[in-house]
């Protein structure tokens, strides 16, 4: 939930969706032509607004109950965003997340929650804290409002990223109706958050995409789960994208395309595309596993991950690791 702070009071003025089903897969490939080619010039850009650099602070919430090979994957996947001198292998998960920076971070206004100026940062994530919530503290039916609540007892500091994942017990507003994850944001306290839920026995069709056979259209073999694990594997997809966009456009007014309430972003303006030849249905093409037949596109922390395309403005195309 984007919050901010007029006269000591707080408003709910944007929150910025995800919506990665079949159909909005669909749709977002369309839009994406649209943002190509429309001639009106609403293409995604700079609108002048913050976005996160530096060293960023990364907590996560784990709300409901997770395995440790199941926290391994988000974690590793955190850790393996920030380049180190061991990490030999590729396409990785540091190359991702280096195009993102390069593309979208070097020279925008920097700061959390306005201020800062234009001025090329490096920027590194720190994953900072974890939180388990094995108790469901706040039940097993989670508003918006409550997952910024959960995102927001984390205290997180001014440039922070939280990530709030649910378990696959546990129902969100509007989750594979409308949405499989969010990200947004305190501007007053100048941080950002991001939510995934675990689809495996929700909307598998719909949010664990391509991990799992879609809910309607192309009944084509699901990929294999690069971690063996397709709840989770999909949901590290949302998680990715949506963390995409927390920091590229974390207050409401740095990189989008359209209604910057129900904005493209830097991810899901390539909703669905995962390698070359992507087109709606077919998350292209990507690299296998040949020992455990897991599908992905980037390596990190000894694991592998199926990472969204990456917008490119300069380029008006979908950036891949392969």
């Amino acid at each position: 939930m984007a919050w901010s702070t007029l006269a000591g009071r707080k408003t709910l003025p944007m929150v910025v969706l995800a919506i990665l089903s079949m159909a909005v897969n669909a749709l977002g490939e369309r839009r994406q032509l649209q943002l190509m080619q429309d001639p009106a010039g609403d293409v995604l850009s700079y609108h002048g607004g913050a976005v996160l650099s530096g060293d960023i602070p990364v907590s996560i919430v784990w709300y409901g109950k997770f395995t440790p090979s199941q926290k391994d994957v988000v974690v590793d996947f955190v850790r393996s965003l920030t380049p180190t001198s061991r990490q030999a292998a590729t396409p990785s998960a540091a190359q991702w997340w280096s195009t993102l920076a390069t593309f979208y971070l070097s020279n925008a206004t920097t700061g959390g929650g306005g201020g800062g100026g234009a001025k090329s940062v490096t920027t590194r994530v720190v994953l900072s804290s974890q939180v388990s919530d094995e108790a469901y503290s706040l039940g097993k039916t989670l508003t918006l409002v409550q997952i910024f609540q959960l995102a927001a007892g984390t205290t997180p500091k001014r440039g922070a990223v939280v990530l709030v994942l649910t378990d696959p017990d546990v129902a969100v507003e509007g989750f594979c109706s409308v949405r499989c994850g969010l990200h947004g944001s305190d501007a007053g306290a100048g941080y950002a958050y991001a939510w995934a839920g675990n689809a495996a026995s929700q909307c598998p069709g719909q949010c664990a995409w391509p991990f799992a056979r879609p809910a309607y259209g192309p009944q084509d073999p699901p990929l294999g789960a690069p971690n063996g694990d397709a709840g989770v594997d999909g949901m590290m997809v949302t998680l990715a994208s949506m963390l995409a966009g927390a920091v590229t456009n974390p207050f409401g007014g740095a990189y989008y395309q359209g209604d910057r309430d129900a904005a493209l972003e830097a991810c899901t303006a390539c909703a669905g595309v995962y390698g070359s030849g992507s087109y709606p249905g077919y998350a292209g093409k990507v690299l296998v596993d040949t020992a455990s037949g897991g599908s992905y596109n980037a390596i990190g922390g000894g694991k592998r991950f199926l990472l969204p395309a990456i917008y490119n403005p300069a380029t008006a195309g979908c950036s891949t690791t392969v």
